[in-house]
C-alpha cells in the first residue's frame, strides 16, 4: 500500500498522497468559507427586507396595493403572494359591497389630517 500505482501507472508514495490530500482539503475549506460568507451576506440582506425572492421562481417581489392591502407581486411570473390574514381581509372587504366601500370612504380618517 505504501507504493501503489496511480491511474497513470506511476508509483506514488504515501507522503505524496497525504500532501496532495492536505492541499485539496485546504482549497475546499477556503471555497466553503467563501461560500458561507456570501450566503450570510445574502441572508442578512433578506432579513432586512432588501431582497425578497419569489417562492415559485428566481424573480424579486415588489409591493403591490390592492383594496387597501399591501401584497407582494413577482416581477417575472407576476404571481401574487399574500401574508397571513390578507386573503380573509380582502374577502371580507369585497363582501361588504359598494355600500361598505362608500361608508369606509366617508368615515375613514384621512392621512393628511394626521400630518397637519
Amino acid at each position: 500500500m505504501e507504493n501503489d500505482k496511480d491511474r497513470f501507472g506511476e508509483k506514488t508514495t504515501f507522503v505524496e498522497r497525504a500532501n496532495e490530500d492536505i492541499y485539496f482539503a485546504a482549497k475546499e475549506h477556503e471555497l466553503i468559507e467563501g461560500m458561507k460568507a456570501e450566503f450570510q451576506k445574502v441572508e442578512a440582506a433578506r432579513r432586512e427586507g432588501q431582497i425578497v425572492n419569489c417562492p415559485k421562481c428566481p424573480g424579486r417581489l415588489e409591493k403591490y396595493t390592492f383594496m387597501g392591502f399591501v401584497l407582494d407581486r413577482c416581477e417575472s411570473c407576476e404571481g401574487i403572494w399574500l401574508d397571513k390574514g390578507e386573503l380573509k381581509g380582502i374577502l371580507r372587504k369585497a363582501a361588504r359591497g359598494p355600500l361598505g366601500a362608500f361608508l369606509d370612504r366617508c368615515f375613514a380618517k384621512d392621512e393628511t389630517e394626521k400630518k397637519s
